[in-house]
């Protein structure tokens, strides 16, 4: 417990030093569940964000979170009850989250258990939230809440969850300010 205090104090100072640039945290961290939150500048407006994450979802995410190893099978139905999907070679697929929550340009919401999380009794509710800042620029707020059973402990992959979701969070970012600039 005292690690994640620490940890979620320095997080505190230094999003008090730099104006909200970044930052990632897992808090709430137990045996049971965790809370995964990473907060981004994008030099992008949030409609840009938005179409870069349930638009081109195959042209940004990491294709060694993938079961197929290739981004290019992903696809996000924007609309409840949609799916994040992923296609199989073998005419398989896969199910990452099931979107339950749509405003476009400002919020998108899954259900479901990422990666390896899907062998184990969890649930996760994935958030991704786009707000206005300044005249053409958005903060992306990532919040991946999860919860359940897992063998071993959920506490024990809280930061290795982290490291991903942060990590797609950042490739989502450079996609939508590379998008703007091609504007």
């Amino acid at each position: 417990m005292w690690r994640v205090s620490c940890r979620a104090l320095v997080v505190a100072s230094v999003v008090t030093l730099v104006p909200q640039a970044a930052w990632a945290e897992v808090s709430n961290r137990s045996n049971v569940g965790f809370i995964v939150t990473v907060n981004l500048a994008v030099a992008a407006p949030p409609e840009t964000v938005y179409a870069s994450l349930t638009r081109h979802v195959a042209e940004w995410w990491d294709a060694a979170h993938t079961y197929s190893g290739d981004s290019k099978n992903l696809s996000i139905i924007a609309e409840p009850g949609g799916c994040f999907c992923e296609a199989l070679a073998d005419g398989g697929g896969v199910q990452h989250a099931m979107v339950v929550n749509v405003a476009p340009g400002r919020l998108l919401r899954m259900s479901g258990a990422l990666g390896p999380l899907q062998a184990s009794a969890v649930t996760g509710t994935l958030s991704w939230q786009f707000e206005k800042r300044g005249s053409a620029d958005s903060t992306l707020v990532v919040t991946y809440v999860v919860g359940g059973y897992a063998s071993g402990g959920l506490d024990k992959i809280a930061d290795a969850v982290d490291t991903v979701i942060t990590r797609q969070a950042q490739l989502l970012k450079r996609h939508a300010e590379e998008a703007r600039g091609r504007r």
